[in-house]
């Protein structure tokens, strides 16, 4: 492990107030999306979509990295260059989904666990070679009727805990991303007594595993009411219980923490990203910034509908969305800069 290069890469990929592009859906995501906008659920498909974004004009002016699937890294641009070389020809860092995503866990009802960590060792190793840069690995855990348990965040805290020893031995930063959905009935309160609950378990399972915090990059939730929720907290309430959950959980060590946008809309996950450093940003001692997906390419993906004669407008839509994103890291976002 050179801790120096995880270190280095680590702060790279939340530097100057920028953020992560997530791209690594999996293909039954992905086909999804196409689905409900008609457009053919074919890996050419898939391929001239992800095209369209890493080829976006001046993506790097709000982009530090951008996560890629394994079908992605195998693949090329029409003109015949490797999709990683693409990534770092546009001044990015690449980095690379590795887990195989969430299983039923036994014993457990309504609960699950992520898969992936067979063969990982070899992945990474293949991952590196390649010119990855980083990793990510998504725990995924439920508020409902007594879950989540404690088992199953601590099941989940050691899965992402062995994988983050991995890819620093492979020299890759591991991305913890330990997912509590928003899925669901529960008030802000709940939330943030669940969220908190999970990092902690999560921080310790690192510690045991002599995880490198400077090397490392949290992906979290953000602390907010469940989708069903009756009362929908404000968004100063939300950017403050946020905050407040991190300075109580994450190592002041951890260089940064990129949120997941989680279903939130575009505006809103901007928004709250924006109230949080617009307010907080001098008490905080990591880089607080985004590595969303939908929120990123819901208007993009819109635009585009899978015609060529789109791509120039869906990659001005999503230059736009990285711009306000990168404004909110500032704490400088408006919603008039929508427009």
């Amino acid at each position: 492990m050179n801790e120096a290069e995880l270190i280095k890469t680590a702060k790279a990929m939340v530097a100057d107030n920028k953020g992560l592009l997530a791209m690594d859906e999996s293909n039954p995501t992905c086909n999804k999306r196409f689905a409900a906008l008609g457009i053919p659920q074919t890996a050419e498909m898939r391929r001239r979509y992800r095209e369209m974004i890493v080829t976006t004009p001046r993506l790097k002016e709000g982009v530090n990295g951008a996560i890629l699937y394994d079908e992605t890294v195998r693949q090329k641009l029409s003109d015949g260059t490797p999709f990683v070389e693409a990534v770092i020809d546009a001044g990015i860092i690449p980095g690379i989904k590795v887990d195989m995503g969430a299983k039923e866990l036994a014993g457990f009802p309504g609960e699950k666990i992520t898969a992936g960590l067979d063969g990982l060792r070899e992945r990474l190793s293949e991952y590196s070679e390649m010119g990855l840069r980083f990793a990510k690995w998504r725990a995924v855990l439920k508020i409902g009727d007594s879950i989540p348990t404690r088992r199953c965040i601590e099941n989940n805290a050691i899965v992402l805990a062995r994988y983050a020893a991995l890819c620093q031995e492979a020299g890759l930063v591991p991305m913890v991303e330990p997912e509590v959905l928003m899925e669901g009935k529960h008030d802000l309160k709940t939330c943030l007594s669940v969220t908190e609950q999970v990092l902690h378990i999560v921080f310790d399972q690192l510690h045991k595993q002599r995880i490198l915090a400077e090397g490392m990059i949290l992906k979290p939730n953000m602390i907010l009411p469940g989708s069903d929720c009756s009362e929908q907290s404000s968004t100063d309430e939300i950017a403050e219980t946020t905050v407040k959950c991190l300075l109580r959980c994450v190592p002041a060590s951890v260089v940064g923490v990129a949120f997941l946008s989680g279903g939130q809309s575009s505006k809103l996950a901007t928004e709250r990203l924006n109230a949080m450093n617009k307010k907080y940003k001098p008490k905080m001692p990591w880089a607080l910034v985004f590595s969303f997906s939908r929120a990123l390419q819901h208007p993009s993906i819109d635009i585009w509908n899978g015609k060529e004669e789109n791509i120039e407008k869906a990659q001005q839509a999503l230059h736009h969305r990285v711009k306000l994103n990168a404004a909110a890291c500032r704490g400088e976002y408006k919603p008039d800069m929508e427009k």
